[in-house]
């Protein structure tokens, strides 16, 4: 590790933790979270999600397998950092095109390994997720603890259009290197006469998410997160999807009444910061998580068939499920704790989950939802 040098670990509470710099040589701050998959770092650390927070892994080896282009889940690195436990120096895998070090430090995002992570997350998972700060050039202890208390409060930060399109694009990745999806089209279910057009708002889009829709036989057209409900109907859609994306739900007020005039007018299918937006504009309320929900391994129970499926999840932010109007229903609970993980609106031709089903990384148990979605457009055409 002589090529690493010393760095050091900030958090808002005054804690310390000393290791190694890697990727960036330099400093960083946000606010410090935890996942817990066993593999996919890239298509994390390239999830828009991730914006303006520092991702602590708890799998203890992480870049063993490297990098590829193919991996990436956006354009950018959206992390603010990176915390490991051991980072090999190693790369064998036969798909790998850069090392973890390279890829981030190219992309000018500052990591720090040799860190105990076991006991870090056991720290955020007493304290809660707050604010830190790494530097690897310059370690004065005082100094990088007033950087954490004086980095930005995820509470009431709308990052949505920090992160969205600039412009709408039409998404025209056949995905012919990509995987099929795994729970193909069934015959015996209302099928589209031809492709379905899908106006997806990117909030924080994942590049899975549209090769998922492209592959179930949709169209996409992807439109920035402020665009009017006016201007997504003008697109004459077959349905409309709310994206996953960063930030607190409740400052996404432009996309919250953008939702609430769509409601009905269109089948709408929302993930994660998705659902939140969805639920917000159907007279929901949102709070703050302790620590979140961050890994592949989360069990989710499907309320009305008692089915537990695997899931993976990337949120800070939940939503109230005794707050939900009477013509809401409750469809998915997370099983460690009770968190409320999808709902549906049978009157407004809506529903959504708090997870992830496009699964990049992470299990595939819950890709019917996009099914789902497919069958809620083709019978309502």
């Amino acid at each position: 590790m002589t090529q690493h040098p010393p760095a050091l670990l900030a958090l808002a509470d005054g804690t310390l933790w000393e290791g190694r710099g890697f990727g960036k040589i330099g400093e960083t701050t946000g606010e410090i979270v935890f996942n817990t998959s066993l593999t996919g770092y890239q298509e994390i650390l390239t999830d828009p999600s991730y914006h303006g927070q520092v991702v602590t892994f708890t799998m203890p080896h992480i870049g063993n397998y490297g990098t590829t282009p193919e991996d990436d889940e956006s354009d950018q690195v959206w992390s603010a950092g990176a915390i490991v436990r051991s980072l090999s120096p190693v790369v064998s895998n036969w798909r790998a095109r850069q090392s973890l070090p390279d890829y981030l430090a190219e992309r000018g995002i500052v990591g720090i390994t040799e860190v105990d992570t076991r006991a870090l997350v056991r720290h955020i998972r007493t304290k809660g997720v707050q604010n830190c700060a790494i530097s690897s050039v310059n370690t004065d202890p005082d100094r990088l603890i007033a950087m954490a208390r004086g980095a930005r409060d995820m509470n009431g930060l709308d990052l949505a259009k920090e992160v969205t399109c600039s412009d709408a694009y039409d998404w025209d990745d056949a995905a012919n290197w990509w995987q099929a999806p795994k729970s193909p089209p069934r015959p015996d279910l209302p099928q589209p006469a031809e492709r379905l057009k899908v106006v997806a708002y990117d909030f924080g889009i994942k590049r899975n998410m549209l090769r998922l829709m492209t592959a179930y036989g949709c169209d996409v057209r992807v439109v920035p997160a402020t665009t009017t409900a006016a201007e997504v109907m003008a697109l004459n859609p077959d349905g409309v999807f709310l994206s996953n994306g960063p930030g607190d739900p409740a400052a996404c007020d432009y996309a919250i009444e953008s939702v609430r005039e769509l409601l009905g007018q269109t089948p709408m299918f929302g993930i994660c910061l998705g659902h939140q937006i969805m639920s917000l504009a159907l007279g929901a309320d949102s709070f703050k998580m302790k620590f979140g929900h961050r890994g592949g391994n989360q069990p989710v129970q499907v309320s009305d068939s008692g089915a537990v499926q695997i899931s993976s999840h990337n949120h800070g932010f939940a939503i109230d499920p005794n707050s939900y109007p009477d013509d809401v229903t409750v469809t998915h609970v997370n099983l460690n704790d009770n968190v409320c993980e999808g709902m549906v609106a049978p009157d407004k031709m809506a529903f959504a989950v708090q997870y992830h089903p496009e699964s990049s990384p992470g299990p595939h148990d819950s890709d019917e939802l996009f099914q789902r979605f497919i069958n809620l457009m083709t019978e309502n055409q």
